[in-house]
């Protein structure tokens, strides 16, 4: 296991006896100022060539003076047919590297070091979109009333798979070439890798299906080929569901074996979190006898992973308030994710440095359609995002109904830039 640097003694203020401020060194190496990292969330704030833009730098920058220790990018696609939402990022063999360079320096501007979490939705796609579809097996989204919102898949070929796998070790490797100091591939959320790994979505009979270790195949041979197109130094994370809080799908006991799976590979830390659009669990929205009521959704899980992971963890999921970061901190994890609260106060580490009891509090959804709820959820902190990234100051109160309206103006726009870009792209 990686070592430990002892907590830093400062004088006076809530910093000085909190091992949320204690640094930590990961295998390869490098060192995290503290135990806070802003969590990936997915912006959907592409500029025109599905590129960041100043908005984004300007975001990034505020997350950085924030005091975390690391910031990890929202999803940012290795396949530019195949996105989580029109407005998504795309780093590729055709992408101009200056944006991502300058995305890098705003990340790190105030400290943090900065990783590019690297996806591809798989089946996780909208009907309306352009390009692909794929899955493992042709089993669509199934989100009742609201599944003909969701492409039909198509299974995937050897062929598809394997190109999948250079796309990942391409994406890394220019990511490094940018500047950042690592990539978290997501292998979590019910996006391709994690529909893989479920036997709900993978029911395939060839080499990528039936057991764990044919169904993990194509997330270990990713880790294998982007592991071997970095840098040493360069940090390599995976995140990965706890559970997928859907009956007879991935669950606690297969993630142990994952993360066994994972060890020899060169990874740098495996970040839990659990659920996807069928059971949404990432934002509250579903439940589970060892998921908390309100913040830390995941920890019990997270605790019974720790007690034999070979890897460093983090853990995503709800965490407002220090305290709640202190219980995970002495659950075994090493570091600790946030994602809406920072869209609502990006100052709230170096806060919690002067106010032990400093928090923020985010109005529960309460929408009974628990794939409506997750999208306002989504919509509304998406809406956070993009006032940062103006310049502006957050609005947490907003309603989440108004958020997902306005969410569906900005994507349908969005579409029809994507549309555009895609087409010129293949002419």
């Amino acid at each position: 296991m990686p070592s430990t640097a002892p907590i830093p003694a400062r004088s006076g203020g809530a910093e000085r006896t909190s091992p949320v401020f204690a640094p930590f060194t990961l295998p390869n190496g490098s060192v995290v100022a503290n135990r806070l990292a802003k969590a990936a969330m997915e912006e959907n704030m592409a500029a025109s060539g599905q590129l960041p833009d100043e908005s984004l730098f300007r975001l990034y920058r505020r997350w950085s003076r924030g005091g975390v220790g690391l910031i990890i990018t929202g999803n940012v696609m290795v396949h530019a047919e195949a996105l989580t939402g029109p407005g998504g990022v795309v780093l590729d063999a055709e992408s101009p590297l200056e944006p991502f360079r300058r995305w890098a320096v705003a990340a790190k501007s105030g400290g943090a070091r900065v990783w590019m979490q690297i996806n591809h939705p798989g089946r996780q796609v909208r009907a309306d979109m352009p390009g692909v579809a794929w899955a493992p097996s042709a089993i669509r989204v199934d989100v009742g009333k609201n599944s003909k919102r969701f492409a039909d898949p198509v299974e995937m070929t050897p062929r598809q798979i394997e190109e999948t796998v250079q796309r990942f070790a391409e994406t890394a490797r220019r990511a490094e070439e940018a500047g950042f100091d690592g990539v978290e591939i997501h292998a979590a959320h019910g996006y391709l890798l994690s529909q893989f790994l479920s036997p709900l979505t993978n029911r395939r009979t060839d080499q990528w299906g039936g057991s764990l270790e044919n169904r993990a195949r194509l997330l270990l041979d990713i880790v294998r080929a982007v592991r071997a197109a970095v840098a040493s130094g360069f940090a390599v994370a995976v995140k990965l569901n706890s559970a997928d809080f859907q009956r007879g799908g991935f669950d606690a006991d297969d993630a142990a074996t994952v993360l066994a799976m994972l060890a020899p590979l060169g990874v740098d830390l495996v970040e839990l979190s659990g659920g996807s659009y069928e059971a949404p669990a990432m934002t509250g929205q579903a439940s589970d006898q060892r998921t908390r009521a309100r913040e830390a959704y995941f920890l019990s899980l997270a605790e019974e992973l720790a007690t034999t992971s070979p890897l460093p963890l983090m853990l995503t999921g709800g965490v407002l308030r220090r305290p709640v970061a202190e219980e995970v901190l002495a659950g075994g994890i090493d570091l600790v994710g946030m994602g809406s609260a920072l869209a609502v106060d990006p100052d709230l580490p170096n806060r919690w440095r002067r106010d032990a009891d400093a928090k923020v509090e985010l109005t529960p959804v309460e929408i009974k359609d628990k794939a409506v709820a997750s999208a306002a959820s989504m919509a509304r902190v998406r809406q956070q995002l993009r006032r940062l990234g103006a310049g502006r100051r957050a609005r947490p109160g907003i309603n989440p109904k108004v958020a997902l309206l306005h969410e569906t103006v900005l994507q349908r726009r969005a579409l029809r830039r994507y549309r555009t870009w895609l087409n010129n792209r293949a002419a």
